[in-house]
């Protein structure tokens, strides 16, 4: 893969020097356009408040920790100044085609310095899971957190000595996501694997972690692991 130009950043700019990148991908949280597989069960209006309430809480957990630059990848493009988010942190656009697709786009257009990109259904994810796949990337080309339909909910990159790209040929959406995308990394690469964590998306799910998804501080007698929550 080669390096692409540099994403145009929206808001604050964001620093050019060598550093760690989170990048959140989030969707603006229009109904009809979120969490739809939720609001199967629960209905579209609870669906959309829900993912708009977590995704707040996700952003505003993360994005002020100074170990990490936080950056919203934003969908659909013409939206990427919605007001619905912290104005205050940097935004790009996630660009078109399938996942794999924005995936590869926001993760070549980041300055230099490794990766790390989650999305906003994950309402357990906390700061010590991206300073632990920060981590890992100083040893390993790649990190992924594993969720337990076999998906992932966040995929790091080191991208030094060279820049890769994994997400070709992945079976998005399905159990094969996380095999297909590893499967894609060289025989000389090593691949991190961080705690397994579950992604809200039916209603019993939902009833289980409707009390605590929207705090940008979890309680301490909350686990976020797939197995209080399955």
């Amino acid at each position: 893969m080669q390096r692409s130009r540099r994403l145009k950043v929206y808001g604050r700019s964001a620093p050019t020097d060598l550093r760690n990148w989170l990048v959140i991908m989030v969707k603006a949280p229009v109904l009809g356009r979120v969490k739809t597989r939720l609001a199967a069960d629960v209905g579209g209006v609870t669906a959309t408040r829900f993912y708009r309430r977590a995704a707040t809480a996700v952003v505003g957990r993360l994005s002020r920790d100074r170990r990490w630059c936080t950056v919203l990848a934003v969908a659909p493009d013409p939206l990427v100044l919605t007001p619905m988010f912290d104005e205050r942190v940097s935004r790009v656009r996630q660009g078109s085609g399938d996942l794999g697709d924005r995936l590869a786009n926001v993760i070549e257009g980041m300055p230099p310095g490794p990766v790390v990109v989650i999305g906003t259904d994950i309402p357990g994810v906390e700061a010590d899971d991206i300073a632990r796949a920060f981590d890992a990337l100083g040893r390993n080309d790649g990190v992924f957190g594993p969720a337990p339909d076999g998906g992932y909910w966040l995929v790091g990159l080191k991208r030094s000595p060279r820049l890769m790209n994994p997400f070709t040929n992945v079976r998005w959406s399905s159990e094969h996501a996380l095999a297909d995308t590893a499967r894609n990394f060289g025989s000389g690469q090593s691949i991190a694997y961080l705690r397994m964590l579950a992604d809200v998306d039916d209603g019993d799910l939902y009833a289980r972690s409707a009390i605590w998804s929207g705090r940008r501080v979890l309680p301490a007698s909350e686990s976020p692991d797939p197995s209080h929550l399955r």
